[in-house]
């Protein structure tokens, strides 16, 4: 017989797990691992960016807030400055009732204005009467006594009905379209009159409560001086383009849009081209802060230098405070260097063999005194200390002095009555007859040394860091060709003279030679 399984036995029923199963299970686990700890960082990242976007939103919140706060006081502000500037008109009025009074009976009197006080009065006639075309004739024809206008046209418009209004009548002749019938090429150039009225505008038409921030212009007036903006911007193509257009048109399209602000967002990179274009103007800085330029001025610095500008760029570095940044030491040195080989390269053209001395000694002396200015403007004379430039600069001058100074004509030449040319000295003594002539006898002449053939050469100065000297003749460089001598060296073939005349401080370039600065526009 068979024996009977033991019931309680479980042996034989339940097979023990395998290695493939706890294998399976324990990849399973891990999967669960991973996937949980990827959604909880899921959640977690989705929880920072919410925390992040509320954050954000509270302090737009709190912004605007802050600037809705900001413009009910400025609004509020205004409401009770309207009081205060209708006090300020009215208590003008008796004033200007009798300055206009004076002016009429002054204006009676069509004499000639011989000083500052007569000039004023005549110019008060003018904005009291509104006459704007008078007014700009009289301008136009004073250019020699700018500092005079300058400080008293201001005084002038304010007494106006409408300022803005008549100093856009009044420029209207030759901005934003030159409508001048007859023109000439003496008085075609009237853009230093269009920025002069446009600046004194600008102390006028400031609220005398709040300040720039709120100008005294008409919305009519403004809207009219928009106008007259884009009609500018639209006769560029005319013009031949930024690269073509007039400084002085830039200099007065860049002013108007200062003095009536109006400078549009949208048109940063326009200004930003213009600027740069006659960064040459002592304003130009001015201006490109004015206009919002201010946080592309590294970019613009940087233009400058790469254009060979480095003294422009000096004036926009402490215009804005980049000194650090851009420091103007090795800037003005580095334009020196440029003029340098600016006036070799001028040498070495054949096209300018005839004048290529006097150019290329007019080149280098524009630099020196561009240069000279600079430190002295800035205060730079313990970085870079001016005097070796001064002497460079004098020798030049006194070259080009003693190279003109007319060569000694002998005593013992007559000159004919006929035809102006020289008669043979007396032969007194050789015949019987012998002709005694008058004249004294003739002394034995020796050239001086200062009237050689060929002028002084003048030595070559320092700039930055000692560099082959840079001679146009055939002789060997001297010991210390870098050193100034208060004596006159000897005379080199080739070394050119500089012009005695006065050349501008500073002007725009940018053919790869050194700029002739031009003057300051006024």
């Amino acid at each position: 017989m068979g024996s009977i399984p033991d019931p309680g036995d479980i042996s034989g029923e339940l097979n023990p797990p395998s290695f493939d199963d706890f294998q399976r299970q324990t990849s399973l686990m891990t999967s669960c691992t991973l996937l949980w700890k990827e959604l909880s960082d899921h959640f977690t990242s989705l929880e920072q960016n919410l925390q992040k976007k509320s954050e954000a939103l509270k302090n737009k919140f709190q912004t605007l807030d802050h600037h809705t706060k900001e413009s009910l006081g400025v609004l509020k502000k205004r409401e009770v400055t309207i009081d205060g500037s209708v006090e300020i008109a009215l208590g003008k009025v008796e004033e200007s009732r009798e300055a206009a009074l004076i002016a009429l009976l002054k204006g009676a009197q069509d004499g000639e204005v011989d000083d500052s006080e007569g000039l004023l009065l005549k110019l008060k006639s003018f904005c009291l009467k509104m006459d704007s075309k008078e007014f700009w004739r009289f301008i136009t024809a004073r250019k020699k006594e700018l500092d005079v206008l300058r400080a008293q046209t201001p005084e002038a418009l304010a007494e106006c009905v409408d300022p803005a209004k008549f100093v856009l009548e009044a420029i209207s002749e030759v901005f934003p379209v030159d409508k001048r019938v007859e023109k000439s090429e003496r008085s075609n150039d009237l853009g230093w009159a269009c920025v002069l009225v446009l600046e004194s505008l600008i102390p006028v038409v400031v609220d005398p409560v709040l300040g720039k921030s709120r100008l005294l212009v008409t919305p009519s007036v403004k809207e009219r001086a928009k106008d007259i903006a884009e009609t500018w911007k639209a006769s560029l193509d005319q013009r031949g383009g930024i690269e073509n257009v007039k400084t002085p048109d830039v200099h007065t399209f860049l002013q108007h849009l200062v003095t009536f602000g109006i400078v549009k967002e949208e048109d940063v990179d326009l200004y930003r081209k213009l600027v740069v274009g006659s960064a040459w103007r002592k304003q130009m800085p001015k201006l490109a802060v004015s206009l919002g330029l201010g946080d592309k001025m590294a970019d613009m610095i940087e233009e400058l230098v790469n254009r060979g500008q480095q003294v422009d760029a000096v004036h926009f570095t402490y215009e804005v405070g980049l000194v650090n940044k851009f420091p103007p030491v090795p800037l003005l040195k580095a334009f020196l260097r440029d003029s340098k080989k600016a006036a070799t390269s001028i040498l070495e053209d054949p096209n300018n063999s005839g004048r290529a001395v006097n150019l290329a000694g007019r080149k280098e002396q524009s630099a020196l005194r561009a240069v000279i200015k600079c430190i002295e403007e800035y205060k730079l004379e313990a970085e870079f200390p001016p005097e070796n430039l001064k002497k460079r600069l004098e020798q030049l001058e006194k070259s080009k002095t003693d190279k003109k100074r007319p060569a000694a004509v002998p005593a013992n030449k007559r000159t004919r009555a006929s035809n102006g040319g020289p008669m043979p000295p007396a032969k007194a003594g050789r015949l019987t007859n012998a002709y005694v002539s008058s004249f004294p006898a003739a002394p034995t002449f020796i050239r001086s040394p200062s009237h050689t053939q060929y002028p002084a050469a003048v030595p070559a100065y320092p700039y930055d860091r000692p560099a082959a000297p840079a001679m146009y003749g055939s002789r060997s460089p001297p010991a210390n060709p870098y050193a100034y001598s208060p004596e006159a060296a000897p005379p080199l073939a080739g070394s050119y003279p500089g012009a005695p005349i006065n050349y501008p401080a500073y002007g725009g370039y940018g053919n790869g030679m050194a700029p002739a600065y031009q003057q300051a526009y006024y």
